[in-house]
């Protein structure tokens, strides 16, 4: 068993602070970095043109038309300029280039990148894949990883490239020696076979993935009839990785994560933590 010293878990700004600040934003990495958080996580993904942008949604207006922005199209669809001219959340603030994004960044403040998507609609997230499989997506991945590793080239913040798709993390530990997580959404289990395969630093459960904790959902993350049940935390530090938990949005939540022992909380709010 590899020895995690235990403290206050790191405060991980989801999207620069996401319910504060117009999300993945320059100006919200730079009010997250004002606001003390020891990372700041955002999402990549390209242009048409082959740019990486920081943008969550794969469709311009958001998910089920929301209003991400005030454009329309498939992010990876459209060129740069379009992308780059949309404005976020009424805010003024538009979708910014990743170089834009890490220079705003202090140089003491980690940067957690989820490469959230390479360009394609058919991908295989929250599984864990078999060896051709594998072969497969991380050569799907590859590509874009490689344009979204030159971006990061020479910065002297900590990065952690995280990524539901198995394949997005192997195409990232083939072509650098930076850390990585996977992110899980149905299954711990194939998440710890992720991290491991992977050599990963870290895990990032959400927050009904964590036993200990008024939000488990046996349902869900429950061991199969006749298991053993398996903790995340637990077996994460077991083997020397750090556990970040998403998405936290009350003070209340971070309190009983980080009593469980969790080393992160990836937060939409700046002011979770207690001092």
């Amino acid at each position: 068993m590899t020895d995690v010293p235990r403290s206050a878990p790191a405060q991980i700004a989801h999207r620069g602070f996401a319910g504060e600040n117009p999300e993945n934003t320059v100006a919200a990495v730079e009010r997250a970095a004002d606001r003390r958080a020891d990372w700041i996580e955002i999402d990549v993904m390209p242009t048409a043109d082959g740019d990486v942008v920081v943008v969550h949604d794969s469709e311009l207006s958001g998910r089920d038309g929301r209003g991400l922005t005030d454009a329309t199209g498939v992010v990876w669809e459209t060129d740069t300029a379009t992308v780059t001219g949309a404005e976020v959340l009424d805010s003024g603030e538009t979708v910014p280039l990743l170089a834009d994004v890490l220079d705003a960044v202090p140089a003491d403040v980690g940067v957690n990148l989820e490469l959230k998507n390479p360009g394609r609609w058919d991908l295989r997230p929250d599984e864990k894949l078999a060896a051709d499989a594998l072969a497969d997506r991380t050569a799907v991945w590859r590509p874009f990883v490689d344009r979204v590793l030159d971006a990061t080239e020479g910065r002297e913040n900590d990065l952690l490239f995280s990524s539901f798709c198995e394949g997005a993390l192997a195409a990232v530990r083939e072509l650098s020696s930076l850390p990585v997580a996977p992110l899980v959404s149905r299954s711990v289990a194939d998440g710890l076979a992720i991290a491991r395969e992977h050599d990963a630093a870290a895990i990032h459960p959400p927050i009904d993935a964590v036993r200990g904790t008024p939000f488990f959902d046996a349902d869900r993350f429950g061991a199969p009839e006749g298991a053993e049940p398996e903790s995340v935390v637990a077996a994460a530090h077991d083997e020397g990785r750090a556990v970040h938990v998403w998405t936290v949005e009350t003070w209340y939540q971070a309190d009983r994560l980080a009593a469980a022992g969790v080393d992160g909380v990836i937060a939409d709010y700046s002011a979770l933590l207690r001092d």
